[in-house]
C-alpha cells in the first residue's frame, strides 16, 4: 500500500512506539549512528499520520525477514487459530536492555526463538498478547539485578518458568497451565538477584471490552425479558391474588367466630360467678336470724 492512499489516517502512541523500537534495534545494530538515531526518533514523536511514520523505517530490514513497516490496517489480531501467529523467521527483535531505564516490547512484534533481556536498576516490559511466534517453542531470558521484568501472555500459551532468583524471585504462578492446542511454548528463564520476573497471564485490552460488552447486552436482554407481563397475564395475575385473599378472609372468619364464642361463654361465666358469690356475701351479712 503507498504513502498517498492513507495521506490522513493518524498514527496512535503505540505506532509511534514500534517505529521507535525499530529505530533502536538498528542503532544496537549499527545500521544507524547516534546522528542519524536521533533525528529520526525525533521525525518519529512529531508524526501525526502513517505517511509520515512509513519512510523513517523504509531502509531498515530486519536481519532474515522482510522489512518493517508501520501497519496501515487496523485488523484485530486473529483469534481462534494458532497456527496463524506462529509465522517463523528470525524474529523483529531480539534483545533488550534497561540500565537504570526501562524497556518496552509489546503489541504486534515477532517473538524470536529467543529473546535476551537485561535489567540493572530498571525495569522491563514483555507483551506477548498481541505477538506473532518465529516458532512453537521461544525462549525469554530475563537477566533482572535490582530490577524486573513482567512477562504478559495471553491465556492459552503454555508457560515453563526455569529461572533462578538469589534474594530475588521469578514468578512460577502459571508454570505447568496446559495450553490450547497448537499453541506457542513460551519458556521464562534467567537470573533474578536482588530483583524479580513476574509472569502473568492477562486478555488484551479489546477482548476485555468486548467480554464487559457482551455480559452488558445479557444483563439488558434479562432485564427487558421480565421488565413487564402482559395486559391479560396482569388481569389474571390480580384476579388470581383477589381470590387468594377473599379465601384468607373466609378461613380468618370461620377461625375467628369459635374464639369470639368461648370468650363470650368465659365472662358469662365469670359474671355468674360473681353474681353468686355477691348473694352468697348478702346471705351471711341479712341472713334471717
Amino acid at each position: 500500500m503507498s504513502d498517498d492512499a492513507v495521506p490522513e489516517l493518524r498514527a496512535s502512541d503505540a505506532d509511534r512506539e514500534r517505529v521507535s523500537e525499530i529505530l533502536r534495534d538498528a542503532l544496537a545494530e549499527g545500521r544507524l549512528d547516534m546522528e542519524e538515531f536521533e533525528e529520526r526518533l525525533e521525525a518519529t514523536y512529531k508524526a501525526r499520520t502513517y505517511a509520515e511514520l512509513a519512510p523513517i523505517t523504509r531502509d531498515l530490514p530486519a536481519p532474515g525477514v522482510a522489512p518493517p513497516s508501520v501497519s496501515m490496517v487496523k485488523e484485530p489480531v486473529g483469534g481462534g487459530s494458532w497456527a496463524g501467529r506462529i509465522v517463523g523467521g528470525e524474529g523483529s527483535s531480539t534483545w533488550a536492555v534497561a540500565v537504570m531505564s526501562g524497556f518496552q516490547r509489546k503489541g504486534r512484534w515477532t517473538v524470536p526463538k529467543r529473546f535476551n533481556s537485561f535489567c540493572f536498576w530498571g525495569g522491563g516490559d514483555i507483551d506477548l498478547r498481541e505477538a506473532n511466534f518465529a516458532d512453537r517453542e521461544v525462549v525469554i531470558n530475563c537477566v533482572a539485578i535490582m530490577g524486573g521484568v513482567n512477562v504478559t501472555v495471553p491465556p492459552g500459551v503454555e508457560v515453563v518458568v526455569r529461572g533462578i532468583g538469589i534474594m530475588g524471585a521469578f514468578d512460577s504462578r502459571e508454570d505447568g497451565v496446559p495450553g490450547d492446542p497448537g499453541a506457542p511454548r513460551v519458556i521464562v528463564t534467567g537470573f533474578a538477584f536482588w530483583g524479580g520476573v513476574d509472569v502473568e497471564r492477562k486478555l488484551t485490552r479489546e477482548e476485555r471490552r468486548r467480554i464487559k460488552e457482551e455480559r452488558r447486552q445479557e444483563r439488558l436482554e434479562r432485564k427487558n425479558s421480565g421488565r413487564e407481563l402482559p395486559e391479560s397475564s396482569r388481569d389474571d395475575v390480580f384476579d388470581d391474588h383477589e381470590r387468594i385473599l377473599g379465601h384468607h378472609r373466609m378461613l380468618d372468619g370461620r377461625h375467628r367466630d369459635p374464639r369470639r364464642e368461648r370468650q363470650e361463654e368465659r365472662r358469662e361465666q365469670q359474671e355468674e360467678r360473681r353474681r353468686e358469690r355477691r348473694e352468697e356475701r348478702d346471705r351471711r351479712r341479712f341472713g334471717d336470724y
